[in-house]
């Protein structure tokens, strides 16, 4: 279990429910697009996100995804950290269906992959660079370097790196570029990138 002091954010009530299992610490949801028409919602989560701020952990679908650039616009993004579990295929036990990408939602996602991409968003904020050793950082010229970007093959290859790396597929550039930065050094990542192609 991961005690947390921000207020952990996720879609809906079985999401909710399934994490009170996993963490120590106030979980709310936004009703899934509830959030972008709910004045009072909103308020309060900006007020949450100045004084405690917001862990997001939505699904890795374009509706999870619409949901959290929605509140992190909203609520400020030096007040929220972002926590992803990768994208899975599946259906919830719950459903007849599968949803309309045919992936598992937050409900659905094995402990271990929630946590992890839990532990990976608050060691995002606990983990400053020591003076004088500020890492380099990663630049959209990495990204090309690495092929993950403006190349020929690059988006099949952004997915398969992705995937290796627990991350969900539909990250935007820019997006792309602070997840990366958050959870990995530039030569941490390089060193890493390297390796698979060895």
């Amino acid at each position: 279990m991961i005690k947390i002091h921000e207020v952990l954010l996720v879609e809906g009530k079985y999401d909710a429910a399934r994490l009170h299992n996993l963490v120590d610490g106030t979980i709310l949801t936004t009703d899934g697009f509830r959030v972008m028409k709910d004045r009072a919602l909103q308020t309060m989560l900006q007020r949450l996100g100045r004084t405690q701020g917001l862990i997001i952990l939505t699904d890795s679908d374009a509706a999870g995804f619409k949901i959290r650039h929605f509140v992190t616009g909203l609520v400020g993004a030096e007040h929220v950290l972002q926590a992803y579990v990768p994208a899975v295929a599946g259906k919830e036990a719950r459903k007849e269906a599968p949803g309309r990408e045919g992936l598992l939602g937050v409900e659905g996602i094995s402990d271990d992959l929630i946590l992890r991409g839990l532990q990976l968003a608050l060691d995002s904020r606990q983990d400053p660079p020591r003076e004088g050793q500020a890492p380099s950082p990663i630049t959209y010229s990495d990204l090309y370097e690495w092929g993950i970007s403006g190349t020929a093959n690059s988006a099949a290859r952004r997915r398969q790196l992705l995937r290796q790396l627990g991350l969900p597929p539909r990250l935007s550039k820019k997006e792309l570029l602070q997840v990366l930065s958050t959870l990995y050094t530039r030569d941490s990542l390089s060193a890493y990138i390297a390796s698979l192609e060895a």
